[in-house]
């Protein structure tokens, strides 16, 4: 059984940071690729970013471009966001999920099989 677990979240002023965790079990983690979505209120579920297996393509929304920054650690099942210079507009759920298996980075939620329960983020002063 697949899971995924989102940490990390919280409140945090404009222009802070933070670092989101998805720590993955029941799959072979390093064969996936992995990505992040965030789903704000009456809004769609949204690609943030995402990363292959090996970890040696990185892929972004153009508005986090610079800003965030995804990795992974495959020894610990784990892919992780870290998030700087936040912005209202970045408040959110954020999920992490498993791409199927499509070549390269997709951007759309339905070509990911599975999700973790999400994690609040606040940007707020």
């Amino acid at each position: 059984q697949v899971q995924l677990v989102e940490s990390g979240g919280g409140l945090v002023q404009p222009g802070g940071s933070l670092r989101l965790s998805c720590a993955a079990s029941g799959l072979t983690f390093s064969t996936y690729t992995m990505g992040w979505f965030r789903q704000a209120p009456g809004q769609e579920r949204i690609f943030v970013a995402g990363i292959i297996q090996t970890g040696g393509i990185t892929y972004y929304e153009d508005s986090v471009k610079g800003r965030f920054t995804i990795s992974r650690d495959n020894a610990k099942n784990t892919v992780y966001l870290q998030m700087n210079n936040l912005k209202p507009e970045d408040t959110a759920v954020y999920y992490c999920a498993v791409q199927k298996n499509v070549v390269g980075i997709t951007t759309t939620p339905t070509e990911y099989d599975y999700w973790g329960q999400g994690t609040q983020v606040t940007v707020s002063s």
